[in-house]
């Protein structure tokens, strides 16, 4: 299965072919089934690559994805747009890897937190950023530059802060998926934001040492 990712024939369906490839679907047509993977396939392989660390591992879960949506395709009711549906399936698979992987011993998340002196101040400032993290993210070094600290902190708060900035799910649709409550993401979130930032500080206080 080619599931590369190619973004010039990767656009979106109009509500008509949509609903034509998902009779074709239900119908049980190989071709549409084949175009399904063409058309969707790089942009699931994308957010599996995001969630697992192993190319192996996002391609398995990609092929599970597709499988899972095939046979459940009769009970799509359509409130959402096929590729939310089949992006919602592809991160399930993707934590499904996840929990069944054994996960090395996790570290301390406080291990990556700024710290802070007695009267409260922080022991570092962060670095003033010349430009904000939106524009850093836009630009390919930057982007490998932060997905490699992302991936530095542990599963269980990486996992969240992926959820969450990246995919942009909402609070209550990671609750679920992670089994936590709405509170405990929140809380997660907000420690992985701040041990990302310092992460990045300590990179660039030592690029101006």
């Amino acid at each position: 299965m080619d599931m590369e990712h190619r973004e010039a024939t990767d656009g979106v369906l109009s509500p008509s072919d949509e609903a034509k490839l998902i009779d074709a679907l239900r119908a049980g047509d190989g071709d549409a089934y084949a175009q399904l993977v063409r058309r969707y396939g790089g942009r699931l392989l994308a957010v599996t690559r995001r969630l697992l660390r192993e190319e192996e591992d996002a391609r398995d879960a990609v092929q599970e994805a597709f499988l899972s949506a095939f046979k459940a395709i009769d009970r799509f009711e359509g409130q959402a747009r096929l590729s939310t549906w089949l992006h919602r399936i592809a991160v399930n698979a993707a934590l499904m890897k996840l929990r069944s992987k054994r996960r090395r011993p996790e570290t301390s998340i406080e291990e990556l937190l700024p710290g802070f002196i007695e009267d409260g101040h922080m022991a570092d400032p962060p670095q003033r950023w010349r430009e904000g993290a939106d524009t850093l993210l836009a630009r390919r070094e930057t982007r490998e530059w932060v997905r490699g600290r992302i991936d530095e902190l542990p599963d269980s708060h990486r996992t969240v802060l992926l959820l969450r900035d990246i995919e942009e799910l909402d609070t209550t649709k990671v609750a679920e998926l992670l089994d936590l409550s709405p509170g405990a993401v929140k809380t997660r979130l907000h420690r992985a934001r701040q041990a990302l930032r310092e992460l990045l500080d300590r990179d660039l206080r030592g690029k101006q040492a």
